[in-house]
């Protein structure tokens, strides 16, 4: 791919489009990356990356990136479940959808690259690809959808515009205080209690694996691509317990418990806290939940996927051994070479 001029990330100082603006970067496919977000940088940008104050659930102003872009990224999304009230989700992903659009419309971009969600599929209990109909049953999945028909219709109105959406699994990494590390800290402490019988399915997405994904996509030509992402091959519950604990040398087993007294105790916990603790029956019910994504699209094109579960924990000690209690000296495997 040669090198462009400009690139446009909305949502770029967010975990998922900060860490596309370094690697875009580093990769020296844009001469310069804007980041557009409510909220400015919280460490010092790189050489050719730099920030500007936008709110996407109003119009957007022509200024940013002087009127130029090679490529919109979007990634300006209410995202968290639980941590919204119903309305946020609808008030700010579907607006922004709308003039992220009509602002790559009106400046003449004709690449974007949109963020969606395997939310979008509502709850399945089969494996699910890129076929599988939507039913988006939250309210993020209908409002992520929404947006998903807001930029096809943009593609669609005129010829040699390119389109792409991504829909990832629950993205983890270093620095995600996410679902991932959330359990992994809970197994280290002794204090992870396994829904049921552990055997529902579970697929998640590496951060790095995710945007080496989109990095392939940009190198494609389609005009049009929707594609999961996820990590190969998805676990069980269990088993990604089982892994965590051979990784990091962690002998006690969690305890399986059913999964209506975890929601019980869920319950009790946000009463006592007064809805201050992670531990909320939102969450206990969809770790109980199956999300068995099948990345097809990926598959069918040969794209290269360079962590499996595993290999992603190792990867990230290796970068972030804080993340896990550990400092370099305490590391539960080598530095790995891959390029993060």
């Amino acid at each position: 791919m040669s090198t462009l001029r400009t690139s446009i990330i909305f949502g770029g100082t967010g975990y998922i489009g900060g860490r596309l603006a370094s690697r875009l970067r580093q990769g020296e496919l844009f001469d310069r990356i804007v980041l557009a977000d409510l909220k400015p940088p919280t460490a010092a940008l790189e050489p050719g990356i730099e920030f500007v104050h936008c709110d996407v659930r109003q119009p957007i102003a022509t200024q940013i990136g002087d009127a130029q872009a090679d490529w919109i990224f979007n990634f300006a999304a209410v995202h968290r479940e639980p941590g919204h009230a119903y309305n946020e989700y609808f008030d700010t992903n579907i607006p922004g959808a709308r003039h992220v659009s009509a602002y790559a419309e009106r400046i003449g971009c004709q690449n974007l690259l949109f963020a969606s969600s395997i939310s979008v599929y509502g709850k399945k209990a089969r494996p699910t690809d890129e076929a599988t109909p939507t039913y988006p049953d939250s309210a993020y999945g209908i409002s992520k959808l929404c947006a998903e028909l807001i930029h096809e219709a943009w593609q669609q109105r005129e010829s040699g515009r390119r389109l792409i959406i991504v829909r990832p699994g629950v993205v983890y990494g270093p620095g995600d205080p996410g679902n991932i590390l959330r359990m992994i800290h809970a197994l280290q402490k002794g204090t992870f209690l396994l829904p049921g019988d552990g055997q529902v399915f579970k697929s998640y997405a590496y951060i790095f694996g995710l945007i080496d994904s989109m990095e392939f996509m940009l190198s494609r030509r389609e005009p049009y691509v929707c594609y999961n992402y996820v990590e190969r091959e998805t676990e069980s519950l269990q088993g990604l317990t089982r892994q965590v604990r051979s990784v990091l040398s962690i002998k006690r087993p969690p305890l399986r418990v059913p999964e209506s007294l975890l929601v019980a105790a869920a319950h009790a916990i946000q009463l006592l806290t007064r809805g201050r603790s992670a531990v909320h029956p939102v969450r206990v019910r969809k770790a109980a939940q199956s999300t068995h994504i099948v990345p097809a699209e990926l598959i069918r094109m040969g794209f290269e996927f360079r962590y499996d579960f595993v290999r992603s924990l190792r990867h990230w000690i290796g970068i972030a051994p804080a993340d896990f209690g550990l400092n370099d000296s305490q590391q539960a495997h080598p530095r790995r070479t891959e390029n993060s």
